[in-house]
């Protein structure tokens, strides 16, 4: 062949690679937000609500595994404000996730456009205001992440998907319940629970006869585990924040605080109306809502009394808890089997205990973590990182086990290594049932028990098949334990999401450190990063 041919074949074969290459790049999604207050009436009372485009609740995202997503979000209110992702990964870029210890405030009246991408990850999650106590008037919406084509679902597609976003709901402003916090007083027993940010008797389903639903369930709240239930007919639970899990069918369902599920309900009774049933979990009084499940042919509205749930049991809650396990043959994100990671087998490096506490500072409440409250500094923390700024926050001011002492204020973050593999205890001796959640990441829940952890009860974990999740409730005098593969650089906030408690100081950050500079392990800042604190003024890269 000659040479000229062979040079021309060869360009011709580089050409063809480059370009698949860039066919090949992940889909982009934009989406434009506008935030602003209005009047809203969820328990007929007027109230000033957060709104995303005119909507309470805020838009659905939609997207794909490893969809970057483009979301510009305009503050129109007259206070600063941020947009977090519960359960979204944020893979080497935690600059993205929209809390204080690593963004900055968007000021009244600018914008900041959030570049996201969903890395290997599927399911059902959801976005909520991570600021002051604006996740009580709403700015909170569903985010779910579907397959990507040719990965096999453990389940027939659906007949619809609908997004459930439940929670407790008070009747006063966000700025009053903001100030309470803020006078040392600790909230009210809430008014009422919201379904899809309508009082009882407000939200609907629409279903057809005979066919299957998937309703991506999410407790939006601000401190109580609720019980989801629909009259008369079955859940099939399919998927835990992210992970397939065994298909497992209830009656009714506990959904703590901060976290989502998905199940499949067919349609399978007479046409009629049936109730969607919410209620409030180890509380007194039980707070109820309803809402209607409608067949497309209803021959007639609902009967009879709503049915009844689970109320103060424990030990309920608690075996439903362990019966919630992966699909290990499933596929994930990845076509391999969600099994294939053998977690179990891992060597633990380090033990991490955390223990809660309430009490008075200064003659205000406050509630601590290994008895440090958190209080926020001036500047978030990663930036305070990527700018070498000193002062904003000392890596290890909080202790990997329980000190035993009094609280006290510090901004509070503990630092940890990259690639390492961690045990972490939320060791819980209050009287009330807790929920934590930890962002940039997923880990598996191998066990949890009434009484003190002690290094023997690892005899009790599930090494084999955990679920994997992002959040996790701890019942009262009780323990829970995950493992978690540090796998993600960066700063990332652990945290109550009993919102006043999280507000009150029941929460740190992780610092998941590595000296590596590598794109692999890091994203650089964004170039269109705000500036805050001592970082005003500073510069992130050239646009």
């Amino acid at each position: 062949m000659a040479p000229n041919l062979v040079l021309l074949c060869v360009s011709v074969y580089l050409f063809a690679i480059t370009t698949t290459i860039i066919v090949a790049e992940d889909p982009y999604r934009f989406f434009n937000w506008n935030v602003t207050y209005g009047d809203i009436y969820p328990l007929g009372v007027r109230q000033q609500g957060i709104l995303i485009n005119g909507q309470f609740p805020g838009p659905d995202i939609h997207s794909v595994t490893n969809d970057n997503l483009i979301i510009n979000v305009f503050n129109s209110l007259d206070e600063p404000f941020l947009i977090s992702w519960n359960g979204v990964q944020q893979r080497r870029n935690s600059y993205e996730d929209g809390v204080f210890g690593t963004t900055c405030p968007i000021p009244p009246g600018k914008n900041f456009t959030y570049i996201l991408q969903v890395k290997d990850q599927i399911g059902s999650f959801y976005y909520f205001p991570s600021l002051a106590f604006h996740k009580a008037a709403g700015g909170f919406g569903g985010i779910r992440i579907l397959s990507r084509p040719r990965i096999p679902v453990p389940f027939d597609d659906p007949a619809g998907d609908y997004t459930v976003l439940i929670g407790d709901w008070y009747k006063s402003n966000h700025t009053d319940l903001k100030a309470q916090l803020d006078n040392g007083k600790k909230l009210p027993f809430p008014d009422g629970i919201l379904i899809n940010g309508r009082g009882s008797g407000g939200s609907s389903l629409n279903v057809e006869q005979g066919k299957t639903y998937r309703l991506r369930i999410s407790n939006v709240g601000l401190e109580n585990s609720l019980n989801f239930r629909i009259q008369n007919h079955k859940m099939k639970l399919v998927e835990v924040e992210g992970t397939h899990t065994l298909q497992t069918t209830y009656s009714s369902l506990d959904v703590h605080v901060g976290q989502s599920y998905s199940v499949l309900v067919t349609a399978d009774q007479p046409s009629q109306d049936y109730y969607i049933v919410v209620s409030s979990r180890f509380t007194n009084p039980v707070l109820t809502s309803t809402g209607i499940l409608r067949y497309s042919n209803s021959a007639g509205p609902v009967s009879g009394p709503p049915p009844g749930g689970p109320t103060i049991q424990i030990d309920w809650s608690l075996n439903q808890a362990r019966s919630i396990r992966t699909n290990l043959t499933a596929s994930g994100p990845r076509p391999n089997p969600q099994g294939s990671y053998h977690y179990g087998m891992i060597n633990l490096t380090r033990t991490i205990v955390l223990s809660s506490s309430a009490g008075q500072v200064n003659g205000k409440q406050r509630y601590a973590i290994n008895s440090v409250s958190y209080v926020a500094p001036d500047t978030p923390l990663k930036l305070a990182d990527f700018f070498k700024i000193a002062g904003v926050y000392r890596p290890g001011s909080i202790s990997d086990r329980p000190s035993g002492g009094g609280i006290y204020l510090d901004t509070s973050v503990m630092q940890t290594d990259y690639r390492t593999f961690v045990e972490i205890v939320f060791q819980n001796d209050e009287d009330i049932l807790q929920s934590y959640h930890l962002d940039g990441y997923s880990f598996f829940v191998v066990g949890m028990d009434g009484g003190q952890w002690t290094s023997d009860k690892r005899n009790q974990y599930n090494l084999r098949d955990a679920v994997s999740r992002s959040t996790t409730q701890v019942y009262p005098k009780s323990w829970t334990a995950i493992y978690v593969p540090l796998d993600n650089v960066g700063m990332w906030n652990l945290r109550s999401e009993f919102w006043a408690r999280q507000y009150l100081g029941q929460q740190f950050y992780m610092r998941v450190y590595t000296t590596s500079t590598s794109l692999r392990d890091e994203y650089p800042i964004p170039k269109n990063a705000l500036l805050c604190g001592r970082a005003t003024g500073r510069h992130t890269r050239p646009l």
